[in-house]
C-alpha cells in the first residue's frame, strides 16, 4: 500500500523493479555513488512518463533504464559495465539486448556471449570492480 492507502499500481511495481535491477548491477560493479544513483532516479522519472504514454511498454522498463544509465555514465564516467568475457583487446562495454524487449540481458557484442540478465551482474562477476 502507498501512503494514501491505495495498493501500488503495476506501473509503480515495474518502475521499482527496474530501479532495483539496475541498482544491483551498479552495486555489483562498485559504481553506485550518489551521483550515479541520481542517474537511475532521473531515468525512472523519464520512463514513468514514457510508459504512461505507451502502457504496453511496461515490460521493457528494466532494459530501457539500464540503457539510459549506461548512456549517462558514458558521458560522465566512461564505459559501463566493462566486458568480463574478452580478455584481450580494447576494453568495451556490454550491451543490453534486446534493445526494446522483455527479459533484457547484458551481452558482449564482440563475442556474442550473453553475460547476465539485467540485475544479475553480481552473481556472474562476483561484484569485483571494473
Amino acid at each position: 500500500m502507498d501512503p494514501t492507502g491505495n495498493s501500488v499500481s503495476s506501473l509503480e511495481q515495474a518502475l521499482h523493479a527496474a530501479r532495483a535491477l539496475v541498482l544491483a548491477d551498479l552495486v555489483a560493479r562498485e559504481v553506485a555513488e550518489a551521483d550515479v544513483v541520481s542517474l537511475v532516479e532521473d531515468s525512472v522519472a523519464q520512463r514513468r512518463w514514457w510508459v504512461e504514454q505507451w502502457p504496453e511498454g511496461v515490460e521493457y522498463l528494466a532494459g530501457l533504464v539500464a540503457q539510459d544509465v549506461q548512456d549517462a555514465l558514458l558521458e560522465r564516467k566512461g564505459r559501463w559495465p566493462l566486458c568480463p568475457v574478452c580478455g584481450s583487446g580494447d576494453p568495451h562495454a556490454l550491451d543490453v539486448e534486446p534493445e526494446l524487449g522483455p527479459d533484457p540481458h547484458w551481452v558482449c557484442h564482440k563475442s556474442g556471449v550473453k553475460v547476465a540478465a539485467v540485475g544479475g551482474l553480481g552473481a556472474v562477476l562476483g561484484g569485483t570492480s571494473s
